[in-house]
């Protein structure tokens, strides 16, 4: 069948203009929901559009393996990746098991219900300060959402737990934003992208760098010591290997929550009677904050590489393909939620969305995560009167992690009790 080359599917210029594609997905999903891809300029891949068989792929990490690469580049922006020695930090992302299972045990403990319970103060204080400084003296005002607020939350959570000080908040930002966004010229640090990544990958090296080295000197009892530290089989974890566990933990757990809070507040807008719903109903926060992430879907997708020949719905597919599994694609497929298109904060968890993966590589992050929407969402909708939108959304130039890099609101908070 000819629906898409799937260029669209994958090109971060479509994304800038036209958001993620769901006309394309509805499509393969009814008609061809393991379809062959061969856009121009890019790697082939099977596009895998169905949560069932996202589910299945990634429940199987010997057979459908990480270490191919997650993404679908064009050859110069690859080429860009590997040269700026960003590929030298290896992260968890790009292991498979049993490496992955150990590496990503270093960590784990500290991302737990348990081990997050110890961030709840400063997680409630960073809600309720971010919130304040909206309303300021007289409730009213306007704003950019996506850079004034949903950055600074995570930025602050994720920045006390790495030990990068209050001063350097805005470098680290700039640096995730720059890897994420690094096909969005807006977040480009350099028009030559071999040189930006470049000079992106000795800022993050420097930065870590100082911290590890003052947590091995000093280790405390924070996430930074573990990953300074860390060992696997009695070896102290390499130099890479620690680099890049610092680096996935704040630029994944940071632009992701900052996609969906963003992602959110528009869906709010747009459907002002859920708003409604959580004001009359608090309780309904958590399943609000799951109908977010399904809406939002931050991580897009997420290639694997096939380890053998096999067949998934009468296609064949050869050892070595690519399958990029589109997350976005699989939230909204109507198998598995009622009535999609709608955005419910009552929506009834059937099967958990696939926003923060599943099986081997489900995030780590996904408590916290979940933990600090809670908080803002809690904190923001218990006091909002209106808000509507000020300006015309952007979205960032990118397939890969997916959101709206501007959103102008105004809006009426009541301010805070004294």
């Amino acid at each position: 069948m000819t629906i898409t080359a799937g260029t669209e599917l994958v090109d971060s210029a479509y994304y800038a203009k036209h958001g993620p594609p769901h006309d394309i997905w509805t499509r393969l999903l009814a008609e061809s929901p393991v379809h062959r891809c061969e856009p121009e300029g890019y790697q082939p891949f099977w596009a895998i559009t169905k949560y069932d068989d996202i589910n299945a792929i990634s429940t199987q990490p010997n057979r459908f393996v990480n270490s191919g690469g997650i993404t679908v580049l064009k050859p110069a922006d690859d080429a860009a990746l590997n040269a700026s020695a960003l590929t030298a930090m290896r992260t968890i992302i790009t292991m498979d098991p049993p490496e992955h299972r150990d590496v990503r045990g270093i960590a784990a403990h500290l991302f737990t219900p348990r081990g997050i319970s110890a961030l709840d103060d400063e997680i409630e204080r960073s809600a309720r300060e971010i919130v304040d400084q909206m309303a300021g003296d007289s409730g009213e005002g306007e704003c950019d959402f996506a850079t004034d607020v949903a950055v600074a939350h995570p930025l602050r959570i994720l920045a006390n737990m790495l030990g990068i000080p209050r001063s350097r908040e805005p470098d680290i930002l700039r640096i995730t934003n720059q890897l994420f966004g690094f096909e969005d010229p807006d977040l480009q640090r350099d028009t030559d992208r071999s040189r930006g990544l470049a000079e992106v990958a000795m800022e993050a090296y420097t930065m870590f760098d100082a911290i590890i080295q003052d947590r091995r000197g000093c280790p405390r009892e924070d996430l930074a010591s573990a990953l300074a530290n860390a060992c696997v089989h009695g070896e102290q974890l390499g130099m890479m290997e620690t680099m890049g566990y610092y680096l996935i933990v704040f630029s994944a757990g940071h632009d992701t929550t900052k996609n969906a809070l963003v992602g959110g507040m528009r869906a709010f807008i747009e459907n002002p009677g859920e708003v409604a719903k959580l004001q009359r109903d608090p309780a309904l926060i958590d399943w609000a904050v799951e109908e977010v992430v399904r809406w939002s879907s931050p991580v897009n997708y997420m290639k694997r590489t096939s380890a053998e020949d096999t067949e998934i719905r009468g296609q064949r597919i050869a050892a070595g393909d690519a399958l990029v599994l589109f997350y976005a694609s699989a939230n909204r497929d109507e198998d598995i939620f009622e009535d999609p298109f709608t955005f419910r904060v009552d929506r009834p968890v059937k099967k958990r969305n696939l926003g923060f993966g599943v099986g081997e590589h489900f995030c780590l992050g996904a408590y916290l995560a979940r933990r600090s929407q809670r908080a803002l969402w809690t904190e923001l909708l218990s006091r909002l009167e209106s808000v509507e939108l000020a300006g015309e959304p952007l979205q960032i130039q990118s397939s890969f992690v997916v959101g709206l890099k501007h959103l102008p609101i105004r809006y009426r908070i009541r301010p805070a009790a004294s």
